[in-house]
């Protein structure tokens, strides 16, 4: 996107102050979308943005601008102004020698969705919009969303490194409310990928809007849900969230050098059940958190980082393990060329079990299983979180049985993963996520087999 010799240019400007470390950070972003709400297009959107990020880095200090101006003299004034922020030493000129390497890429794209008319796009939302009303008369409300982005990325460093990636994610979610005598209640159903508009050749909206139509009904008929200690069966992929925000962000290099993690200092010992193999994987072909590089250089990797219950290593970013003088785990991700990268986790899951899922109910004498978890909150220090339950049931005598109201999921994350005490072989990831970090969103997937918790505190309404 910039070229070579220019590149070498900023870097030897952003260098020549005393500069340690520099970093030339290009982003190209084109977005589009799309949202009906209430049987009507409510909105057609596209955008572009187009810069870049420059980071220096001397000793402890680090000194960061961006720029929209890709000209050399808004390169160059970027490249000062960093350089000036963490100037500390004598002076001098660095020279660059920029050597281009090429990133495997996880995943073809075969349609870029730049190139299919919004005609297209909005006649997705009309079919998804006609299948979860046409579910029954119950549904009273329906909004369909549409997404999808094309980043390109070229990363240029004065270690010499120069690469970049072109990734392309598609998105569809659906909402329903559906209302009864016992009220108002809703379903929700998304899919995202790193794919091109090719993926509604795999995916049917129609199928997407009526399971979220199906179970926003089923809940109307749904029990208060239960309150107090109870068996907690989790179902494939629904539980994945739980995981990436209660145990993944503590083992995040950055967390744990603040010690702001109950995973500092415990790499070797056993932190898990032993049933418990925790993965972080950039390089899943298609998932919405996979990429050929992060954003600062460095190839994906499949990073094992609990085995078999036992702690193995942390996820780790360029600036971080090059303090602890080890390679970057591939972790280093930003929101776009105007943010700082950060250490962030990718597609983070629970690998397979051994045992049958319905192997699992049936040894569950009673309980609830969760089919789907939303949104929550937790304590990293601490690991302790809450987290709602958005479609879960009764399990009676080894069956599920009836539906249960919303309700929330009340627990210690590093206690969780130490109690599984059964592990499915039904591996399945969920829904595509955007993670929040200081200030910072960016896409990461999660999944898991269906798993049990002998205990979970449940906060229901039911007496």
């Amino acid at each position: 996107m910039i070229d070579q010799s220019l590149l070498t240019r900023t870097l030897e400007e952003a260098t020549k102050r005393g500069g340690g470390f520099a970093e030339v950070f290009v982003e190209d972003r084109l977005s589009s979308g799309a949202h009906l709400d209430d049987d009507r297009i409510e909105e057609l959107s596209s955008g572009r943005s187009r810069g870049a990020g420059i980071r220096v880095i001397i000793g402890e200090s680090t000194g960061f601008a961006h720029t929209a101006d890709l000209s050399e003299q808004g390169l160059a004034t970027a490249a000062r102004a960093a350089g000036d922020a963490a100037r500390g030493g004598t002076g001098g000129v660095t020279t660059v020698e920029l050597i281009a390497q090429q990133a495997h890429a996880p995943n073809q794209i075969g349609v870029f969705p730049s190139e299919v008319a919004k005609a297209r796009k909005v006649e997705l939302l009309e079919l998804a919009n006609d299948a979860a009303r046409g579910a029954g008369p119950a549904i009273a409300q329906v909004s369909v969303g549409y997404g999808d982005v094309r980043r390109q990325i070229q990363i240029a460093n004065s270690d010499g490194l120069l690469i970049g990636d072109d990734q392309v994610k598609t998105r569809f979610s659906v909402s329903c409310v559906a209302q009864g005598d016992a009220g108002m209640q809703t379903g929700r159903e998304s899919i995202g990928h790193s794919f091109g508009f090719e993926m509604f050749d795999r995916y049917d909206v129609t199928d997407i809007a009526r399971t979220a139509a199906e179970r926003a009904i089923t809940k109307l008929s749904a029990r208060p849900a239960p309150s107090g200690a109870v068996t907690t069966v989790i179902g494939k992929g629904g539980g994945g969230v739980l995981f990436h925000e209660a145990c993944g962000h503590g083992l995040e290099a950055d967390l744990v050098a603040k010690s702001a993690t109950v995973f500092a200092g415990r790499i070797g010992e056993q932190v898990a059940s032993p049933l418990v193999t925790l993965i972080d994987d950039g390089t899943m072909g298609g998932e919405w958190g996979c990429f050929a590089i992060d954003d600062e250089g460095r190839p994906a990797q499949r990073n094992v980082l609990i085995e078999d219950g036992v702690l193995l290593d942390f996820m780790w970013d360029e600036l971080r393990a090059r303090a602890e003088g080890r390679p970057s785990s591939g972790n280093g991700r930003r929101q776009s060329y105007k943010h700082l990268p950060m250490v962030r986790m990718t597609n983070t899951y629970i690998a397979n079990g051994e045992t049958a899922p319905d192997d699992i109910i049936s040894d569950t004498d009673s309980g609830i299983f969760v089919s789907q978890l939303g949104g929550g909150q937790v304590n990293t220090v601490t690991g302790d979180f809450v987290f709602g339950m958005t479609e879960a049931y009764l399990i009676e005598n080894g069956e599920i049985t009836e539906p249960i109201r919303e309700g929330n999921l009340i627990g210690n994350g590093p206690e969780v993963l130490m109690s599984i005490d059964a592990l499915g072989n039904d591996f399945a990831m969920g829904s595509p996520g955007t993670c929040g970090k200081d200030c910072q969103g960016v896409p990461v997937g999660d999944g898991t087999p269906t798993l049990r918790v002998p205990s979970l505190t449940v906060g229901g309404t039911a007496a």
